[in-house]
């Protein structure tokens, strides 16, 4: 399955409609990641444009140790905690983190089809930031283990050790929530 990497490759030679690929098959689910970050629609949105200006202007270099979708949401990681750094300086408020329904509902009904998706989407708002993205990254985005390990900076059994308390805090909250399914 091509991921990402000739169309990068094809960008850097000259091929704009590489890039416009590149944006079109992975802004959904970068924008998807990138709120785990901030549980902000519009602003995931603004980061992930942010993302993608970085590599179509600064051209980094694709090494091909990782997948290219591996490497770009590596790339919108480091964004993203650029952005809360800046912020942290500048705010000495608490951020609101809550997302506005509308927004993300809009989000969830073009990227997430199935009922029981959304339900275990939803939930995972409930989550630490850090259990939200392990599981983003793992199931919603189908990276393994060492490639989630990889965009987080963490070693792999930090990451499964992170897959599993995220598992049981999400799963806490889905019967909260009143969604049964020992499929969890």
């Amino acid at each position: 399955m091509e991921n990402g990497a000739s169309s990068y490759r094809r960008f850097l030679d000259g091929d704009d409609n590489g890039f416009v690929e590149i944006v079109r098959d992975h802004k959904d689910g970068l924008i998807l990641y990138l709120n785990s970050f901030v549980d902000n629609i519009p602003l995931a949105e603004e980061l992930a444009e942010d993302t993608f200006v970085k590599i179509g202007i600064r051209k980094p270099r694709f090494s091909g140790r990782s997948s290219f979708r591996t490497w770009l949401y590596a790339i919108g990681r480091n964004v993203a905690i650029d952005h809360l750094r800046k912020e942290s300086r500048r705010r000495t408020e608490p951020i609101d983190g809550r997302t506005d329904i509308a927004d993300l509902e809009s989000l969830e009904n073009a990227y997430i089809r199935q009922e029981e998706k959304i339900a275990v989407h939803r939930a995972m708002g409930y989550l630490r930031a850090e259990y939200r993205q392990v599981l983003w990254l793992t199931y919603f985005e189908g990276f393994s283990n060492r490639e989630t390990a990889q965009i987080m900076k963490k070693s792999v059994h930090s990451v499964e050790t992170l897959l599993y308390r995220a598992r049981q805090s999400l799963k806490k909250v889905l019967e909260t929530e009143g969604y049964i399914n020992e499929d969890l």
